[in-house]
């Protein structure tokens, strides 16, 4: 009976030691959990003076899943969660779970890491916005879609000491008093440039010409603005408005026809020099995408080559009841068990989730000093038990020669 305490002493030391062993080993490896052996006691027969002891064996082989160092790369789609979750990954065996974000994007535009395993989040839908479903998350290569432009505003101060002028002629600077412009976009993306010419027809009336390309596009005798005697917009051609609709506009470009609404709400007419204060317009062109930025919410965003920029995805974690029953996988994964309860799926930030980090991976959380101390108690717990063994067989040796 002495053999085998001494041996189960050998076996569980050594599977300490191959624990210790895959530690180390993985000291380097982004996202690794540690983990230790945890003994027991075995105690099975019985004598007339008590219980005897049968020595021990593996009671559990028990991951750490404290949060490793955050280490800066400087790379938009290294990741790491700051705080409690897991980074949920797709593949055709299933979902698998991870603190390891090292991902790329691979040839057809989706996020993976480097054993092809998709990262999970939420899309973008058709409309612009974020799909309600879970979906693997794919960055289009495409070029984002034109915007024709369909409003302008215009912040722009009329000199209130101007003289009234001829009769407008766009082709005689001295018949209007102040000119702008802008660019404007249509279906395909073209630009053109739009321009109104401030007319003045008396004290505190004006009236707006508006031009594409040299081509007329206001309404006959353009729209009128009145202001009142405190500098203020009072009128749009007879209405208690801030705003006129330009006639739609045919574009010679090939695009859909244009409706644009042109807010005058900021026009002021006062005693100073006539300038421009601000003009939007909410059109763009066609853009190709640049790069990417990952907020610490998980947010995908697309930056492309038109100046704009678009949510692509949602990045989600998931944690559960109790992460040290997940079952571990390669590649330091792991899968969802009975032991670790339901996937909690959710937002970065929101409930018990952390926020994401992007550019930066957790390092393993192996303490190598602390292996190097454990691994020396296990080699005396291995030394010890061989010794045990070798005494044991001495005194056999010993009553074997007596009988003789």
């Amino acid at each position: 009976m002495s053999f085998d305490i001494a041996l189960s002493g050998l076996k569980t030391s050594a599977t300490q030691l191959d624990v210790i062993a895959h530690n180390i080993s993985n000291s380097a490896t982004t996202g690794f959990k540690s983990s230790r052996v945890e003994f027991t006691d075995v105690y099975v027969s019985i004598s007339d003076r008590g219980i005897v002891g049968q020595g021990d064996k593996i009671a559990q082989v028990r991951q750490s899943h404290t949060a490793g160092n955050l280490t800066d790369t400087g790379k938009v789609l290294d990741l790491s969660v700051d705080g409690n979750g897991f980074f949920r990954l797709s593949s055709p065996s299933g979902y698998t779970y991870t603190r390891n974000g090292a991902f790329a994007v691979d040839r057809e535009g989706f996020i993976v890491n480097s054993s092809g395993e998709k990262l999970t989040g939420y899309g973008r839908a058709s409309d612009g916005s974020l799909s309600p479903t879970l979906s693997d998350l794919y960055v289009d290569p495409a070029d984002q879609r034109p915007n024709p432009t369909t409003e302008i505003d215009l912040g722009v101060n009329l000199d209130s000491s101007g003289d009234v002028n001829l009769a407008f002629d766009v082709s005689n600077p001295d018949t209007y008093h102040f000119t702008t412009a802008t660019t404007v976009y249509d279906s395909l993306g073209s630009p053109n440039s739009l321009t109104v010419y401030f007319h003045k027809d008396s004290p505190n009336s004006w009236t707006v010409h508006s031009y594409m390309d040299d081509t007329l596009v206001s309404q006959a005798g353009g729209d009128e603005l009145v202001f009142n005697n405190s500098g203020e917009l009072e009128t749009v051609n007879g209405n208690p408005t801030t705003q006129f609709t330009l006639p739609s506009i045919q574009p010679g470009t090939g695009g859909a026809t244009l409706d644009i609404d042109v807010n005058v709400g900021k026009i002021s007419q006062y005693n100073s020099i006539s300038g421009v204060n601000q003009i939007v317009q909410d059109g763009f062109a066609n853009g190709r995408l640049n790069d990417i930025s990952i907020d610490s919410n998980g947010t995908l965003l697309g930056r492309y080559s038109n100046g704009q920029a678009q949510r692509i995805g949602q990045v989600v974690l998931t944690n559960f009841a109790n992460p040290e029953g997940l079952h571990q996988v390669n590649g330091t994964g792991w899968q969802e068990s009975y032991a670790s309860g339901s996937a909690l799926i959710g937002l970065p930030g929101s409930s018990s989730l952390g926020s994401i980090r992007s550019g930066a991976l957790e390092e393993s959380n192996v303490d190598i000093t602390r292996e190097l101390v454990s691994m020396i108690g296990a080699q005396r717990s291995f030394q010890a038990n061989a010794q045990v063994i070798t005494t044991i067989d001495t005194i056999t040796q010993t009553v074997i020669n007596l009988r003789r």
